[in-house]
């Protein structure tokens, strides 16, 4: 059987921790990306890793880059997008999954490993993201043609991550006090490398085909107790104060008009439910899952 994985997403903070994994188990990778030169120099360092310049949402480009493949893995995700109708987290999290369904169809490719996030739900999700990263949960899932596995971890962390390497930046160049929105929501932050494998873990498994596992770390914490941490981490003197939730609301719907979006109402709305686990599956699949508290400071502190 062939050992060539193609990874969509490969060249992203999680997609380098999953293709490092993948190649020292003895597999060669193939990862798509809008910019060859700037993909990550620990990418580009890996053996047997093929990157290409391509358009993943063409159909028929992806339908060329999965030919051979025995998986194929799909990691790509937005947090937030341009408008506000949906629209664009609609493009991303179903559009993408229906047309790597049908390209894996066409190639003969058996096994589809997939990532969504915590509270996904295409009914009762309170936001768009996880409205939509329900959507392409279920429409992978109702069919039976093709094995598919997908992994639902809350926030994930590890060396260049975007939750404590954001907040810690924030945290740098606050004056003193640090307005925090949702500071009440609840996490269970799971480590990168844990994450990946579980997808390791589970590429020729049988008893994960048609799974879906939630991925959470062994603690939870409310989004001010991680803030707080990561100031004394970096060394950092600042005096977290939680926003009532109608100021929350506020902020949100202002920064929706801000460049690069840093805090969204749909943000806001995915965070009136709690990112945590109440079964994790890394325990099911054998995985320890390692501790914030074990790994967060060897690299906040560099």
């Amino acid at each position: 059987m062939t050992r060539s994985i193609t990874i969509l997403g490969g060249s992203g903070f999680v997609g380098r921790s999953i293709a490092n994994r993948l190649i020292a188990a003895g597999y060669n990778l193939r990862i798509p990306t809008r910019d060859p030169e700037q993909v990550h120099p620990d990418i580009r360092i890996l053996p047997e890793t093929e990157i290409l310049q391509a358009d993943i949402h063409d159909p028929q480009t992806l339908k060329d880059l999965i030919a051979g493949s025995r998986c194929a893995i799909n990691l790509v995700g937005i947090l937030n997008e341009k408008g506000r109708d949906g629209s664009g987290f609609r493009h991303v999290h179903v559009e993408l999954p229906r047309k790597l369904l049908a390209a894996c169809r066409a190639q003969g490719v058996r096994r589809i490993l997939h990532m969504s996030a915590l509270n996904a739900d295409p009914i009762n999700g309170p936001s768009h993201y996880l409205r939509t990263k329900g959507e392409g949960e279920a429409l992978l899932h109702e069919q039976t043609e093709i094995q598919v596995t997908t992994f639902r971890p809350s926030v994930i962390f590890g060396p260049g991550d975007g939750f404590f390497a954001r907040f810690a930046g924030l945290l740098a160049i606050a004056p003193g006090i640090f307005p925090l929105p949702c500071a009440q929501a609840r996490f269970a932050p799971v480590h990168v490398v844990d994450v990946a494998e579980a997808f390791a873990r589970a590429i020729d498994d049988r008893v994960t085909f048609g799974r879906r596992y939630d991925l959470c770390g062994p603690r939870e914490y409310t989004l001010a107790e991680l803030v707080r941490y990561t100031a004394r981490c970096r060394g950092l003197s600042r005096a977290v104060m939680p926003l009532p939730d109608l100021i929350s609301r506020i902020q949100a719907a202002i920064l929706d008009f801000v460049p690069g979006k840093p805090f969204s109402t749909d943000n806001y709305l995915s965070a009136q439910v709690d990112s945590v686990c109440k079964c994790s599956g890394l325990n099911a699949l054998g995985i320890r899952p390692s501790p914030v508290e074990a790994i967060v400071p060897r690299y906040l502190r560099t």
